[in-house]
C-alpha cells in the first residue's frame, strides 16, 4: 500500500481514537507504532516504542517541566501573589475598573516564576475574585479577567509552552523563553487595555474603587514586588546571558523561591508535598504526550506525508502569509476542543515541517504557536481556564464566565498579527542572546 495512504489511514484512525476517549498519548503511541510495523517492520517498531519514553525523559531539557512547576508552587505558598495583587491594586486603582488592570498585572507577574496558565489562573481566582465581588463588579467581567489574566502563564517566560514545542521541534528552549518576554508584556498591556475600554463604554461593570492613594503608599507597596523581579531577573538574565541553561535557571529559581516561602515561614509539610505532587503528575502527564507524539512522528516521516505537504504547499502561487493565516484559523478551531499542549502534541509533527518549508523562522513561529494555544484557554467549549475559574468561584454560571472571556480574544490575536507584520517583537532578544 502506497505510504501516504498508509498516513492518511493512521492519523484518522488516531483522531478516531481520541474520539472514543482513548488517552492521547497512548493513542499516538499506538497507532504510530503499528504504522511503523506496517511501513517498515516489527523488528523497527517494537525498539522506537520501547525506547522513547526514556529518551524523552533521559532530556536533559525534559527536567526544566518539574522545576518551573516548583517555583510556581513555592511562590504561591509563600504569599508574594497576594503581594502582587496588593501592589498593582494601589497602583491602578483609579483606572476604569481598576481592579481588573491589577488583577491582569499580577497575573503577568505571577507568570514569570510559573509556567503554568493553569496555575496562575487557579490562584488568582482564590484572590481576585472575592475582592472584586466585594466592591460589586459583574461577575462576567470579574472571571472572564482573572481566565484571560491566567493564559499569560502559558507565554510569559518561564512558560512550560514554550519547553513543549522546544522539545517537538528540537529547537532552543532559552531563545523561545527570551522571545516570550515583548509578547507577554506586550499581551499583558492590551489586556488592561481592554478591561478600561469596557468599563469606559459600560460603567455599571465596575463601580469605582474608594479611597485615595498616596505616592507615598504607592511606593512603599512596591516592596510586594521585589521577590518575583529578583527571581525572574536571576532566572531570565541568567539564560540571556549564557550563565544558565533553562534546566540550571529553573533550578535556581525554584531554590531561591523555596527559601522564600521558608523565610516568610508559609512552607508547611502539606503544601511541599503537594507542590510536589502536582509537579510530577504534570510532568509525568507532558512525558507521555512527547513520547506519543515522538513516535507518531517517526510513522509521519515513513509515510513522508509532512514532507510531500510540505513540497506541494511550498509550489503553490499563493503568499506564505496566506498559508500561515489557515494553519492559524485551523488552530482557532482546534483550540475549542482540544487542550493547548495535546495541540501541540497532535499538529506540530504535520505542521512544523511545512512552516520551515515556508521559509519561517522556528523561533517566530513558536512565539504564535504559543499565542494560539492561549486562545484554546478561553474558548469553550474546552477552555481549561474557563472551568478552573468556574470552579473556583462557584457561584458564577459557567455561561457568564464564557461570556467574559470571549473580549480577551480580540487583544491575542491582534499580538499574533503584530508579531506576523514585525516579527523582531519576538525575536529581537534571541538575536542577541549570549553564550
Amino acid at each position: 500500500m502506497d505510504p501516504i495512504i498508509v498516513g492518511i489511514i493512521g492519523t484518522v484512525t488516531a483522531f478516531l481514537l481520541l474520539f472514543l476517549g482513548m488517552p492521547i498519548a497512548l493513542a499516538l503511541m499506538l497507532t504510530g507504532f503499528l504504522g511503523i510495523w506496517h511501513l517498515s517492520s516489527f523488528q523497527a517498531a517494537l525498539p522506537i516504542a520501547s525506547r522513547t519514553i526514556y529518551a524523552v525523559a533521559s532530556q536533559y531539557s525534559y527536567m526544566v517541566i518539574p522545576l518551573f512547576l516548583l517555583m510556581g508552587a513555592f511562590a504561591g505558598n509563600s504569599g508574594l501573589i497576594e503581594n502582587l495583587y496588593k501592589t498593582f491594586d494601589k497602583w491602578l486603582r483609579k483606572f476604569p475598573g481598576g481592579l481588573g488592570a491589577a488583577t491582569i498585572a499580577a497575573c503577568a507577574g505571577f507568570a514569570a516564576v510559573s509556567g503554568s496558565a493553569v496555575a496562575t489562573a487557579a490562584a488568582m481566582g482564590s484572590i481576585a475574585y472575592p475582592e472584586m465581588k466585594k466592591f460589586n463588579y459583574s461577575p462576567r467581567l470579574a472571571t472572564g479577567t482573572i481566565a484571560a489574566g491566567g493564559t499569560l502563564g502559558f507565554l510569559i517566560p518561564p512558560s512550560i509552552g514554550f519547553v513543549v514545542y522546544g522539545m517537538l521541534v528540537e529547537e532552543s528552549i532559552g531563545k523561545l523563553l527570551i522571545a516570550g518576554v515583548f509578547p507577554g508584556i506586550a499581551l499583558a498591556a492590551t489586556f488592561i487595555a481592554i478591561v478600561v475600554v469596557q468599563v469606559r463604554l459600560n460603567p455599571d461593570l465596575a463601580p469605582s474603587s474608594p479611597g485615595t492613594i498616596s505616592w507615598k503608599e504607592k511606593l512603599a507597596a512596591l516592596k510586594g514586588v521585589r521577590e518575583i523581579l529578583a527571581v525572574f531577573l536571576i532566572v531570565m538574565g541568567g539564560i540571556y546571558l549564557g550563565w544558565f541553561s533553562p534546566t540550571e535557571a529553573g533550578a535556581t529559581g525554584a531554590t531561591l523561591l523555596f527559601f522564600v516561602a521558608l523565610f516568610k515561614r508559609k512552607l508547611t509539610f502539606n503544601s511541599l508535598f503537594a507542590s510536589l505532587q502536582e509537579a510530577i503528575r504534570v510532568s509525568v502527564m507532558v512525558l507521555f504526550l512527547v513520547a506519543g507524539a515522538t513516535v507518531f512522528s517517526y510513522f509521519l516521516a515513513l509515510s513522508t506525508i509532512p514532507a510531500q505537504l510540505a513540497n506541494w504547499v511550498v509550489g503553490l502561487d499563493v503568499s506564505r502569509f496566506v498559508i500561515l493565516g489557515i494553519i492559524l484559523l485551523v488552530y482557532l478551531f482546534l483550540g475549542c476542543f482540544i487542550d493547548a499542549i495535546s495541540m501541540m502534541v497532535l499538529t506540530l509533527p504535520v505542521i512544523f515541517p511545512l512552516v520551515l518549508g515556508l521559509g519561517f523562522d522556528p523561533v517566530f513561529f513558536g512565539v504564535v504557536c504559543v499565542l494560539m494555544m492561549q486562545v484554546g484557554l478561553i474558548t469553550p467549549p474546552m477552555g481549561l481556564n474557563l472551568y478552573t475559574i468556574a470552579g473556583s468561584t462557584k457561584d458564577v454560571p459557567l455561561e457568564d464566565v464564557f461570556a467574559g472571556a470571549l473580549p480577551f480574544v480580540v487583544p491575542i490575536l491582534i499580538i499574533v498579527v503584530l508579531i506576523t507584520i514585525f516579527p523582531e517583537i519576538a525575536l529581537y532578544l534571541p538575536e542577541r542572546m549570549f553564550g
